[in-house]
């Protein structure tokens, strides 16, 4: 047994694991071959072609290239209380407006930080973080520059065009070939004057992260893993996040995260290299200092051809399932509930049976057994409807379980007359 369940994991992860390409591929073979199998993909050097990958190139002008560019435009900067790590959810971080050219600025500054080789802070960064300020006091990146991120700045946005802030960068880049016949909902600048690293979660739309300039890391769970990441509360504004702090996790809050980095797979980004992130996948992303990317995203076939009068039954359907594989996590359940409710002496006898069942799974055998078991019951009726309802018990707890872990969801039970 324990061979074939190390078998099965092993060509489960074989399934899952992260292709490198040389070529981009076309958008058939994309569709087919890659998309179709929700497995993220790296393309190497898929947007070196890009206008943006020479001209936005830090090293290279680049910053004054976009500063004269996008102009005197104001942005929604993230600005974070808990820098480098930038948590996804509303308490730890506000939405200010920007001048992009002052983001430069700071971008500038921290290049020539670099090329001195001191090793010294900012001055603003020792004093630590900025307490909330009038719209009449010292803007807010003066006195945290490395708290500022750009994240998921809108080019494109086809579902809210009054959303869309840097236009002018559009014709610098450009849709890569495989993804020429998707609608895709936007495309997004993201950059970074620090080092910087996401909170893990998923996004709710497929995913292509395209690195202009600079490198990141990312760290990828499948969906499948979500349990061990203890996902934060359906409910909340911060669902699709982990509530475990990777950098440094309590495990006696989050026992199951002791095993999160044994279902990871971790891939390097450089400049020209793109990475598709399938719906649901968790991931966590480290920038380096001045790292520039442009992200589409796009709704999967499968959401788009869900329909909306479907959903309470695939819900069911999907609990019922993952309730099923959780009650499979504890072999013999149902014989230790059935042991339960015999005498020591009939709990010795039955025990005795299913050892013997282990190893006579024949019907002729089966059938001998149920026969010997029920007629061990002054009431058969009776003695189902006790094991029943026990199994049914236990399939409740399995169902509680199913709830935490999938959906960070705390569940009492069903309430008195219900």
């Amino acid at each position: 047994m324990v061979s074939n369940r190390s078998s099965v994991r092993t060509a489960m992860e074989e399934s899952l694991q992260i292709q490198r390409l040389e070529e981009a591929p076309s958008a058939r073979d994309f569709e087919s071959r890659i998309e179709s199998t929700n497995v993220p993909a790296v393309f190497n050097g898929c947007v070196k072609d890009w206008k943006a990958f020479s001209k936005w190139n830090p090293s290279n002008g680049g910053l004054d290239y976009l500063q004269e560019r996008v102009g005197l435009c104001v942005v929604e900067a993230m600005l974070s209380s808990s820098a480098p790590v930038f948590y996804g959810d509303l308490r730890s971080h506000e939405r200010v407006p920007l001048p992009f050219s002052a983001f430069i600025g700071l971008c500038k500054q921290r290049m020539r930080h670099s090329e001195d080789g001191s090793g010294a802070c900012f001055e603003s960064e020792q004093r630590g973080l900025l307490e909330p300020v009038s719209e009449y006091d010292r803007e807010p990146y003066e006195d945290a520059p490395q708290q500022i991120y750009l994240a998921q700045v809108p080019i494109i946005n086809t579902e809210n065009e009054d959303r869309v802030q840097l236009e002018s960068l559009r014709e610098d880049i450009q849709t890569p070939v495989f993804l020429e016949d998707k609608v895709l909902a936007s495309t997004n600048l993201w950059m970074n004057n620090a080092q910087a690293r996401s909170s893990t979660h998923y996004d709710p739309h497929h995913n292509l992260l395209c690195i202009v300039s600079g490198c990141k890391q990312v760290v990828l769970w499948p969906p499948s893993a979500s349990a061990i990441l203890y996902p934060m509360p359906i409910y909340g504004e911060a669902s699709n996040h982990s509530s475990v702090p990777l950098e440094n996790p309590d495990f006696s809050n989050y026992p199951r995260a002791q095993c999160l980095m044994e279902y990871s797979q971790k891939v390097i980004l450089h400049a020209g290299d793109a990475l598709f992130i399938p719906e649901g996948w968790f991931h966590q992303v480290d920038s380096d200092d001045l790292t520039i990317a442009v992200n589409f995203w796009w709704r999967s076939n499968i959401v788009s051809n869900m329909s909306e009068h479907m959903d309470a039954y695939y819900l069911r359907i999907i609990l019922r399932r993952l309730t099923d594989k959780e009650m499979k996590n504890f072999p013999r359940t149902l014989e230790a509930l059935i042991l339960h409710l015999l005498s020591p002496v009939g709990a010795e006898v039955l025990t005795c049976k299913f050892e013997e069942m282990d190893q006579q799974i024949t019907e002729e055998d089966r059938n001998r057994f149920y026969q010997v078991f029920y007629g061990a019951f002054d009431d058969q009726f009776a003695a189902m409807d006790a094991i029943l309802n026990g199994k049914e018990l236990f399939a409740l707890q399995a169902y509680k379980n199913v709830l935490d872990k999938y959906l960070g969801v705390d569940w009492g039970g069903p309430k008195p007359g219900v």
